[in-house]
């Protein structure tokens, strides 16, 4: 007998479409649609749903409910330079189709917070302490089992990785693959040019990665820009192959996500652009029916 696929959630309201005016609005109806989607949830959470989990904002201490996956198939070994870049790039992906996880976090010491929070969190203990929490309450939902390899992130003005450093990362993470076999693995495709980046996409490619996602971190600074796209075509040539998902059954699912990994975002609707990237990422889609998805790219074809 065959074990059934579990049943993924729906939208429960009608999702946001940017258009001639949308593209003012569409943070605000976004923000409405998913202000809905939350109250119908906790409305569930409150007769004791169990599928329905409680997650609390690490920085607002808001609570916000979402439905718990039941990962299935091939495990995925993630590795992301940061605590915020495989939510940002690639929850979507894995509310909709959930595998199993394990998510190793390269740089998680840090001084990067919002800059009208520089004063509550004022050194790196405090802040990494917050994006630890943030990064937790992301991946709640997924079941995932993290692992914390405690290097510093690059700080502006940003220079060149130390190729020590990338032999040491390297070393780490294949000794977390080599407990995790057969895992299929995943890792930014390092489309932007930050440092932590570009390293942490070459240690995956050392320990045989040939997955990736599409950076959004950066999306607005260093994404969008054409010098960028030609350095990442130049540099990858012809061995990445571009792949999209759809995750318009989930998009709201992934605004909770980014609503824990930026808990300390103000005001929050800022931290909506990677799903309007997602927007303009399904006009590719062929079947011209999907509204939101994201980009992958792979160097061989999957095995499963």
């Amino acid at each position: 007998m065959t074990k059934e696929t579990p049943v993924q959630p729906q939208p429960l309201v009608d999702l946001p479409v940017p258009d001639g005016h949308g593209i003012y609005t569409f943070p605000d109806d976004l923000h409405r649609a998913h202000r809905t989607h939350t109250q119908q949830l906790a409305a569930r959470h409150r007769i004791h749903d169990h599928r329905v989990l409680e997650v609390t904002a690490p920085h607002t201490r808001a609570p916000y409910y979402i439905e718990a996956r039941t990962p299935v198939g091939r495990q995925v070994l993630v590795i992301e330079p940061h605590h915020d870049d495989f939510a940002l790039s690639a929850s979507g992906t894995f509310l909709a189709h959930p595998r199993p996880l394990n998510i190793a976090t390269v740089f998680t010491r840090s001084r990067s917070v919002h800059p009208a929070l520089e004063t509550t969190y004022a050194d790196v203990d405090t802040v990494s302490e917050l994006r630890d929490r943030e990064g937790a309450a992301a991946l709640a939902p997924f079941a995932a089992r993290r692992y914390l390899l405690g290097h510093k992130d690059a700080e502006p003005p940003y220079r060149p990785y130390d190729p020590e450093l990338l032999d040491q990362v390297t070393e780490e993470l294949r000794r977390i693959a080599v407990a995790h076999p057969g895992a299929e693995l995943l890792a930014p495709a390092a489309v932007t040019r930050h440092p932590d980046h570009l390293l942490v996409h070459e240690a995956a490619v050392r320990l045989g990665c040939t997955w990736f996602w599409e950076d959004l971190a950066f999306w607005a600074t260093y994404a969008l820009a054409g010098c960028d796209q030609h350095l990442f075509r130049t540099r990858t040539g012809a061995t990445m192959r571009p792949e999209l998902v759809d995750i318009t059954d989930v998009v709201l699912d992934k605004v909770t996500i980014l609503r824990m990994h930026g808990s300390q975002m103000h005001p929050a609707r800022k931290m909506y652009r990677p799903i309007r990237h997602a927007f303009t990422t399904a006009a590719d889609l062929v079947d011209g029916i999907s509204l939101y998805a994201e980009r992958f790219y792979r160097t061989e074809a999957p095995t499963c």
